[in-house]
């Protein structure tokens, strides 16, 4: 009875209710509503069905795990553009796994090398996000997180008080954990966008 009621809903009624109350009904509801859209526009992507369908049920655990930092207006935009970074990503982790195999590295387990995928991803945004902190706070949040410095050694290097660095450092991370936090969606728009400009130039 519930889901007849929930058909009757929007796409944007539906999103309030996972997000205030968790609702595994109005979550299944949006699921059904664009299972086989999605799974059509993976599989005209990668011309797999079998990697389509994981593809498509690992998106939509994503957007259930974090439900409640999303931000979407229109769920149907949201969900174009993160399927193209979800195939970005795929892309991303096969290229990662042919080097470290033609380098001829040590075997890894292939969970544990997602995780590093993952990793060397995050790791990647930080860098970029540690660059747009005024000058001081960078340095101070590079030699702190990046070079594994004690604060008492970084204010020796920048000639600055102890107390000092605690302050950049408070105040850097706090910028990035917060851009971090308000940059998701764009940083999928971003990694959407130049996947979009390399399929169209192949």
């Amino acid at each position: 009875m519930k889901r007849n009621y929930l058909n009757t809903k929007t796409d944007e009624e539906l999103l309030q209710l996972i997000k205030s109350k968790n609702d595994r009904d109005s979550f299944s509801e949006l699921y059904d509503r664009y299972w086989d859209k999605s799974l059509a526009i993976f599989y005209n992507l990668t011309h797999d069905k079998s990697l389509s369908e994981d593809l498509v049920q690992e998106l939509f655990i994503s957007f259930w795990n974090r439900r409640k930092t999303l931000e979407i207006n229109i769920f149907s935009s949201y969900l174009a553009t993160a399927i193209k970074f979800s195939f970005y990503m795929h892309i991303e982790k096969e290229r990662r796994r042919r080097m470290i195999r033609e380098e001829k590295l040590a075997p890894h387990d292939e969970a544990i090398l997602d995780e590093q995928i993952e990793t060397l991803f995050c790791a990647d945004y930080f860098s970029k996000l540690l660059e747009a902190l005024p000058e001081k706070c960078k340095l101070v949040v590079k030699y702190s997180r990046l070079d594994d410095m004690s604060n008492a050694d970084i204010a020796k290097k920048m000639n600055i008080s102890e107390k000092t660095v605690e302050g950049h450092l408070t105040k850097g991370l706090k910028i990035i954990r917060s851009k971090f936090r308000l940059d998701l969606f764009n940083l999928v728009i971003l990694y959407a966008t130049f996947l979009h400009d390399t399929l169209n130039t192949k």
